[in-house]
């Protein structure tokens, strides 16, 4: 295990507390008919959270903290906007698991992986549609790994 491969980590959790504080504004925004949708979203990077958090226990760092509250790229005032927030989580979730990916190995890696492409796929339902490769043209476009937790 490097160095890296815990800052990495740290990372995956800093994006995973923006991620979980992003959807829960996003339920409270969400039209009806992708509500469970954004619950299963919510519920999974909540899992993950917590996963990572033993990870960087278990690489002998201290896990981050969360927030109390993340700037949001952008207004969110209706379902629409909703949609779009969820679609820029999943696409700045996925930028940083793509860095784990490279920074790991073994079964953080692929886990790394997996993780990496469960967001992709969420983020291609929430726009619907794809870019050609998950969690790095977003990164090349300069969208940042998590949001910015507010001071």
């Amino acid at each position: 295990m490097s160095g890296g491969e815990l800052t990495a980590v740290q990372a995956a959790l800093d994006a995973e507390h923006a991620a979980v504080y992003g959807y829960g504004v996003v339920g409270g925004k969400i039209g009806e008919d992708r509500r469970s949708e954004a619950r299963e979203a919510y519920d999974a990077h909540r899992a993950r959270r917590d996963e990572l958090a033993r990870v960087v226990r278990d690489l002998d760092g201290k896990p981050a903290a969360g927030a109390a509250g993340y700037a949001l790229p952008f207004p969110v005032t209706d379902s629409d906007s909703a949609v779009r927030l969820a679609a820029e989580l999943e696409e700045r979730v996925a930028g940083v698991y793509s860095d784990l990916v490279r920074a790991a190995e073994g079964e953080r890696r692929r886990t790394a992986a997996e993780a990496l492409r469960e967001a992709a796929v969420r983020a291609v339902r929430w726009r619907g549609g794809s870019v050609a490769f998950p969690g790095l043209a977003e990164r090349a476009a300069g969208a940042s790994a998590s949001a910015a937790p507010r001071t």
